[in-house]
C-alpha cells in the first residue's frame, strides 16, 4: 500500500504570491504524489495487487481564500487519481483519495484551528486504513473525513442541453443557462470517454 500524504503550505493571495511559493506547493503535493506512485507501480503490477490512497482537500474541491497554490495542487491530485485508476486497475491496483480535516503541524495557527478540537488525525485514519486494505473493493472514490464525519464526494455533470446551429452563440448560451446549469439530473462519469459518450447519448 502507498499513502500519499506529504504536504506544505505557502498561503498568500495569488496577486501577492512569489512563483517559487506556487511551484513548491505543487511540487510537494502533486508531483510528490505522482512520483511516489510511479515508484511503487511496477512492484504492485508484478503482484497483481495494490492500494494507493491520495490526499486532497476541501481547498482543492471547493476553493479557499489565499490558497490558490494549495487548491490547484490538491485538485490536481484528484485528476491524477482519476487517470491512474484506469491505468492501474487492470493490475488489481485500486486508487482512492481522502479529503481530510485534521489539525496537524501544517495547520497550527490557522484561524479555524480553535474550532476543530475534535479534528484529530486519529479521526481520519479509519477511512485511510480501510481504503488501503484488502477489504476495499472500489477505486476512483473521494472520501471526506474529519472529526468522525465520513462522506463520499463526487464530481457530477448535469444533463445539459444541445443547441441548434444558429443557437451556438454567447447569446444562445445565456438564453439557455437555466437548462445548462440545471443539476437535477446530474450524473458522475468514471472516465473522460464516458463523459463524452454521455453528452452525445443525451442528444
Amino acid at each position: 500500500m502507498l499513502v500519499n500524504n506529504a504536504g506544505i503550505l505557502r498561503d498568500k493571495s495569488l496577486a501577492k504570491m512569489e512563483p517559487a511559493d506556487f511551484e513548491s506547493v505543487v511540487a510537494v503535493h502533486l508531483l510528490g504524489s505522482a512520483w511516489c506512485s510511479q515508484a511503487v507501480l511496477n512492484h504492485m503490477q508484478g503482484r497483481a495487487y495494490g492500494r494507493i490512497v491520495m490526499t486532497t482537500s476541501a481547498a482543492g474541491l471547493y476553493g479557499n481564500f489565499g490558497q490558490t497554490n494549495y487548491g490547484a495542487a490538491k485538485l490536481g491530485i484528484v485528476g491524477l487519481m482519476n487517470s491512474l485508476k484506469l491505468e492501474a486497475g487492470k493490475y488489481g491496483i485500486l486508487v482512492n483519495t481522502v479529503a481530510p480535516v485534521a489539525l496537524t503541524r501544517m495547520t497550527e495557527g490557522l484561524p479555524f484551528s480553535a474550532m476543530l478540537k475534535e479534528a484529530t488525525p486519529e479521526r481520519v485514519t479509519a477511512a485511510v486504513a480501510f481504503m488501503a486494505s484488502e477489504a476495499c473493493g472500489f477505486t476512483g472514490e473521494i472520501v471526506a473525513a474529519g472529526a468522525g464525519y465520513f462522506a463520499r464526494v463526487q464530481m457530477m455533470e448535469g444533463r445539459g442541453v444541445h443547441l441548434a446551429g444558429d443557437q451556438i452563440t454567447p447569446e444562445g448560451v445565456a438564453a439557455h443557462w437555466a437548462q445548462i446549469s440545471d443539476m437535477s439530473g446530474a450524473r458522475p462519469f468514471d472516465s473522460a470517454s464516458a463523459a463524452l459518450m454521455g453528452a452525445f447519448a443525451s442528444k
